[in-house]
């Protein structure tokens, strides 16, 4: 890798192209899907087999669309992002919150609120993703899942550089590494959920772990 698995790593691996204010970037706001169909239909496949039902979730990162199933049973499905338009049309949101990780990794919840929580081909945008990946443990229940799911689409001059330098299978390693800086999360687990299929499709990876127990 460009970067060596240290901790921490070096402050220019979170450098990014444009580092200007992000709730200018995303004000204009944008209702499309960030990764094709059958991407998509894998996802929700994915999270209707592993989220828990009839409980609190949050979707960091959140915009227009979650990707959670049509009808899928949740208690209530919490949306943090940054532009209040794409939140307020995303069909699965009960409520949503605009809050910059990057400026403040510190989630606006209470401890052990959440069942479950999902980010969905955003951890690329990520500056700060230790205190975030810390902050997630806060919020979750104990044995609750942290579901980070990727692609290869982004927007190049708002990803950071090391996301940008490396490839598919080491940005796997990379959110696996996330998860042991950050601590008291167990059962990391790397699965590629790319769709087979005779043409095209985005990619579909996932990196997911639990909270501890005793955590």
């Amino acid at each position: 890798m460009i970067f060596q698995m240290k901790t921490p790593l070096p402050p220019a691996a979170c450098a990014r192209i444009d580092e200007t204010d992000d709730r200018l970037f995303y004000a204009e706001p944008r209702i499309v899907t960030h990764i094709d169909d059958n991407a998509i239909a894998a996802i929700k496949e994915f999270f209707d087999q592993t989220l828990p039902k009839n409980a609190a979730i949050l979707d960091l990162m959140s915009s227009a669309f979650s990707h959670l199933p049509e009808g899928f049973p949740a208690q209530r499905v919490v949306g943090l992002g940054l532009n209040a338009v794409e939140l307020h049309v995303n069909p699965v949101l009960d409520e949503y919150v605009i809050h910059d990780l990057n400026a403040n990794p510190t989630l606006p919840f209470d401890d052990g609120e959440f069942a479950a929580v999902i980010m969905t081909v955003s951890m690329q945008y990520l500056t700060k993703p230790v205190a975030v990946f810390r902050e997630v443990h806060r919020t979750l229940q104990p044995d609750s899942p942290f579901i980070v799911i990727f692609s290869n689409r982004l927007f190049p001059t708002k990803a950071v550089y090391i996301w940008r330098a490396t490839s598919d299978a080491e940005h796997a390693e990379l959110v696996q590494h996330y998860f042991r800086l950050a601590g008291g999360y167990t059962e990391i687990t790397f699965l590629d959920c790319t769709p087979q299929t005779d043409g095209y499709t985005d990619p579909v990876y996932i990196v997911m772990a639990k909270k501890c127990e005793e955590s």
